[in-house]
């Protein structure tokens, strides 16, 4: 790892508008003592720039530090940053409020039928469900795959309502919430007899389809699949097959292997398949909450400290 850059000048790549404004995320970090520019493709960079994007482009390798605006990094060569000596941060941590949100509000819409309610009130029908369909989340076993911010928020969230939490990580340290925790190689013990299954883990070698057909083959045919991780966790494929199958109830998906999710995707026609356009972060204070991380960043680079979220 290389050691904290010296900071002369701040740049903010116009991609962050992918996600959030760019306006607002300038005056949001303006004030710190550093010049601040938005910039496009094709500037040129020195080794006391630091950079916030929310997409890789060559030229960055000429900077000294490069801070991606969101948690997955995947597209970005870290590897070569290391050998270039250039810093690397990311912005995971700050996602753990909102993301979580998203996954708590599809498992409320599953049990308690905002979804279908909301689908016949587009139809001006007056539905009445089944007796035995609607049902409460309190009592009810909720796997989270995945112990990070973004898990341990979702976890402490459901043991609020009453739900009966167990938790999937590599570490076996106490989280909130959590009354087991289950090792990655226990996965199938892990979700066996769970109502909701939410993945919230980074997408690595190790979770690429860690969902696919023997996992839907051990989950519950009551059961609900909620993906706030990416789209790449889950064979979409073996999603598809068991939800034509009736193998699970339902999903809830704000990834997918492809974005935005092609027109033609069977995952469109299935009544109880929530889609959210990988909105899971997106708030009206979204820019703030980057902005405060990357501001922190800054101070601690400049003080000579350790930054946070440091990937090389």
């Amino acid at each position: 790892m290389v050691d904290s850059p010296e900071i002369e000048r701040l740049f903010v790549h116009e991609s962050i508008e992918n996600v959030i404004p760019k306006a607002p995320f300038v005056e949001a970090v303006s004030e710190l003592p550093v010049p601040v520019e938005l910039v496009g493709d094709g500037e040129t960079f020195e080794r006391t720039d630091a950079i916030a994007t929310y997409f890789p482009r060559p030229e960055f390798t000429d900077a000294g530090w490069i801070h991606c605006i969101r948690a997955g990094y995947d597209e970005f060569d870290t590897e070569a940053y290391e050998s270039a000596g250039i810093a690397f941060t990311n912005s995971s941590g700050v996602h753990g409020s909102t993301v979580s949100e998203l996954a708590l509000n599809m498992m409320l819409s599953f049990a308690r039928l905002g979804h279908l309610y909301r689908d016949h009130e587009n139809r001006r029908e007056w539905m009445s469900p089944a007796y035995e369909r609607p049902f409460t989340l309190e009592n009810e076993r909720v796997c989270v795959v995945g112990l990070g911010t973004i898990g341990e928020a979702t976890a402490v969230r459901c043991d609020a309502l009453g739900m009966d939490v167990v938790g999937v990580r590599r570490s076996d340290e106490a989280v909130p919430g959590v009354s087991e925790i289950f090792a990655p190689e226990q996965l199938h013990d892990a979700i066996d007899g769970a109502r909701f299954v939410v993945l919230t883990v980074p997408q690595t070698p190790e979770t690429e389809n860690m969902i696919g057909e023997p996992e839907f083959d051990v989950l519950r045919d009551d059961s609900y699949l909620i993906n706030v991780a990416r789209g790449a966790v889950v064979d979409e494929s073996a999603l598809i097959d068991a939800l034509e199958a009736g193998e699970i109830a339902g999903a809830g998906l704000d990834v997918f292997e492809e974005e935005p999710l092609p027109e033609d995707s069977p995952l469109w026609d299935f009544e109880e398949v929530i889609v959210s356009p990988h909105k899971g972060s997106a708030t009206n204070r979204y820019h703030l909450d980057l902005a405060d991380l990357f501001k922190e960043n800054v101070e601690r680079a400049m003080a000579g400290e350790e930054m946070r979220n440091r990937i090389v």
